[in-house]
């Protein structure tokens, strides 16, 4: 793995880029100050970079592993051994395992055919954003105030993002007003990514604590809460970064509306319910400490549950490439995959 640095470009930028027969992934532990483009020649390197958040959100991280197990091709290596590896690397986001069965589903080790997958799953995400963008947009009013959390752009997507393409598709259809980005503990993506990313697109953005959630709803019409996931079960519960249960609970008692937004890839229809779903538990120094530094008493213990689960009663409508579900339950998550 090499790493090349150069200041943040103000216009676009990509977050995931295969080319010289390598895999590039902009490393999102050092944004906003840095612009970092890691180099990745190995499967095993692939897994590493998804485990320690160099590539993350559901999305980018299927197509890092794609890329990734036909890195592995490319040099010859074993490709149970590369699923294997890839598959370990996060256990919530079930987009990681539909995006490797897909390239194990071929039934080949013919390395140009696998890359072919890769960019192709690559650019179905894109197309599959903008259309869930379109149809989320659909249902903002003109000057909508909006709160998000964690990062669900074009960082971690394939591109322009999931809950924040509905925002993008909104703010340039002139229905969004005002983005509230959640700051997200411990991680922070929604401090060094979101805001980031809205600032580049030149959106009205104010960052908010995540304590601070409860009184921003009591004082200001917040319209929708619109957030991503990372696994969506039958009956249409939804796994999501820590903290969305929280704030899906406030809405609810504030009558705000709450949508998600996903591509089908992210429904695990084999899961009756989130109980089901399991939830990974990341290292306590992540919450003890911020940035190295230690910010609570050596030897504190912690618990830092990297997702939590989001009961369908509580969300109004989930936004996919295929179309709306309003108001998730069973049914309406089985009818909208009975459309084909």
């Amino acid at each position: 793995m090499s790493a090349h640095t150069h200041a943040i470009p103000p216009a676009a930028f990509h977050a995931i880029e295969w080319h010289h027969q390598s895999l590039h992934l902009l490393d999102q532990r050092v944004l906003p100050h840095e612009h970092r483009m890691n180099e990745y020649t190995t499967a095993a390197e692939v897994a590493d970079a998804i485990r320690d958040m160099v590539v993350r959100g559901a999305p980018a991280i299927g197509i890092a592993a794609a890329y990734g197990y036909a890195l592995d091709a490319l040099a010859g290596r074993d490709m149970q051994q590369a699923y294997h590896v890839l598959a370990q690397s996060r256990p919530t986001a079930v987009n990681l395992f539909w995006a490797l069965e897909r390239m194990a589903g071929l039934g080949t080790e013919d390395a140009h055919a696998l890359v072919a997958e890769a960019r192709k799953i690559h650019e179905e995400d894109i197309l599959a954003n903008q259309a869930m963008g379109n149809y989320g947009a659909s249902l903002l009013h003109p000057d909508s105030l909006i709160y998000t959390h964690c990062n669900t752009g074009a960082l971690a997507t394939g591109g322009h993002g999931t809950a924040l393409g509905v925002i993008r598709s909104g703010f340039a259809d002139g229905k969004v007003k005002q983005v509230y980005a959640g700051e997200t503990r411990p991680w922070l993506q929604g401090a060094r990514l979101t805001a980031w990313e809205l600032m580049q697109d030149n959106i009205p953005v104010s960052l908010v604590c995540d304590g601070a959630a409860a009184q921003l709803f009591r004082r200001e019409s917040i319209d929708w809460v619109i957030v991503g996931a990372d696994r969506i079960t039958a009956n249409g519960d939804v796994a999501n970064k820590i903290g969305t249960y929280s704030l899906a609970v406030l809405a609810k008692h504030h009558g705000i509306n709450v949508m998600v937004v996903a591509p089908t890839t992210t429904f695990d229809l084999s899961l009756r319910s989130g109980d089901d779903i399991p939830i990974e538990q990341r290292p306590k120094e992540e919450v003890t400490s911020l940035n190295g530094q230690p910010v609570a008493p050596h030897g504190c213990d912690a618990i830092n549950p990297s997702f939590d689960v989001t009961p369908a009663g509580l969300i109004d409508v989930i936004a996919t490439e295929k179309g709306l579900i309003m108001q998730p339950d069973e049914s309406s998550v089985a009818m909208l995959f009975a459309r084909g």
